[in-house]
């Protein structure tokens, strides 16, 4: 069976006057998805991302959408705890608060156990867990020290609970993501911070193309109960209520954002 992605759901104003980071935001993928969701919410966006001219201009399309004074944009690589800092500084000096952070930073690779290098393995979990650390700590300082609360939401993914060939690397950081993600939120309900993650299974971007195999790609997209892959923005809804008043129970949930069922 395939069906056809639901219409696009309109916002609703659940993020009116809130700052908000998004990382790795300017491809077309969940990130950049997310940080649309969020300015479609009401929120004010810092985005960022390691590629300075994408990065420049989603930012300009989006500042031509729902205005400059609403959207800022600074290059970071979340392996540099310097630039992780200026980011963060940035938020709180372009909109006075920061009060949603969501860590999208991540990278892949295909290669098995036995063929894999120290350089492949030590740079898929610097970026997509070292990264999330970094975020999530320059984040939580921030929070506690402003008072206010605030959200945390990781993207993580199904793979950090099931098994793929060649993503020993992937799935062993997502699953740092999740753990990360649920000692981090019982450290930060003290101070009214709460921090969950998204695990998607197939959300289809260009990116995704270029580095997976049409077969696998067909694999994937078989074992999803709706015969297809998500929408980018069907993953930014679930980030969206995660990062609002309507999830103000849950934290150190890991919300699985997928239609596979074995």
């Amino acid at each position: 069976m395939t069906t056809s992605p639901p219409p696009y759901v309109p916002g609703h104003h659940l993020l009116g006057g809130r700052g908000a980071v998004v990382t790795a935001a300017a491809g077309a993928g969940i990130g950049g998805a997310t940080a649309r969701r969020l300015l479609e919410e009401g929120a004010s966006v810092v985005v960022s991302d390691a590629h300075a001219r994408r990065l420049k201009e989603c930012a300009a399309e989006l500042a031509d959408a729902f205005g400059a004074e609403r959207v800022a944009a600074l290059p970071c690589d979340v392996t540099d705890e310097d630039q992780v800092g200026a980011l963060f500084d940035l938020a709180e000096e372009r909109h006075g608060r920061l009060d949603i952070v969501v860590n999208n930073a991540g990278l892949g690779g295909t290669a098995d156990l036995i063929d894999m290098t120290d350089d492949q393995w030590s740079k898929v979990l610097d970026v997509t867990l070292n990264g999330t650390f970094r975020c999530t700590r320059a984040a939580l300082r921030r929070m506690k020290a402003a008072g206010r609360g605030g959200v945390v939401v990781n993207n993580a993914s199904v793979v950090g609970w099931r098994a793929q060939r060649g993503q020993a690397h992937y799935a062993a950081a997502k699953a740092g993501v999740m753990a990360l993600t649920r000692c981090a939120a019982l450290e930060a309900a003290e101070f009214g911070v709460r921090v969950n993650a998204v695990a998607p299974s197939l959300a289809m971007h260009p990116h995704l193309v270029k580095v997976t195999t049409p077969e696998l790609l067909e694999e994937l997209t078989a074992r999803e109960a709706f015969g297809r892959y998500a929408e980018p923005w069907e993953v930014a809804n679930v980030i969206v209520f995660l990062a609002s008043g309507y999830s103000s129970y849950m934290t150190g949930e890991v919300v699985a954002v997928s239609s596979q069922h074995a």
